[in-house]
């Protein structure tokens, strides 16, 4: 019996001994584009030691999200419609949005843009140009 309540102890602190998360710090700004606020993208801290990345949506040029501490490349996307299309070559087919990125390519998937997350409440503005 002394076997198996000791078995049981060992098993449980096992259990708790698996790795931890590192700890995530905030991070908020506004993004804008050309002067004027991005109303509705994304924007995606990808720390570049490896950690996971983090995400959030931009709503009115805001955003706000919590990140490991470090550097991260920063990608930031804003979609939007410039039409439509069928979605096939079929007379019945249903119409579909045609989209194009609004950001250049050096914001986003060749994205340039770096900022160090320090172990506090960051604040950073992204004053984009696209022309």
């Amino acid at each position: 019996m002394k076997h198996v309540i000791l078995s049981i102890i060992l098993i449980g602190l096992a259990m708790g001994c698996g790795p931890t998360e590192p700890p995530l710090y905030p991070v908020q700004g506004k993004v804008t584009l050309d002067g004027s606020p991005v109303e509705k993208g994304l924007i995606r801290f990808a720390p570049v030691n490896g950690e996971a990345p983090a995400g959030a949506e931009i709503k009115g040029g805001q955003y706000s999200l919590k990140v490991v501490a470090g550097e991260s490349r920063v990608e930031i996307t804003a979609p939007v419609v410039i039409g439509k299309r069928k979605a096939y070559d079929t007379p019945d087919s249903p119409m579909i949005d045609m989209i194009k990125e609004s950001i250049p390519d050096k914001f986003n998937t060749r994205s340039e843009l770096k900022y160090k997350v320090e172990p506090k409440t960051n604040s950073q503005d992204f004053a984009l140009k696209g022309k």
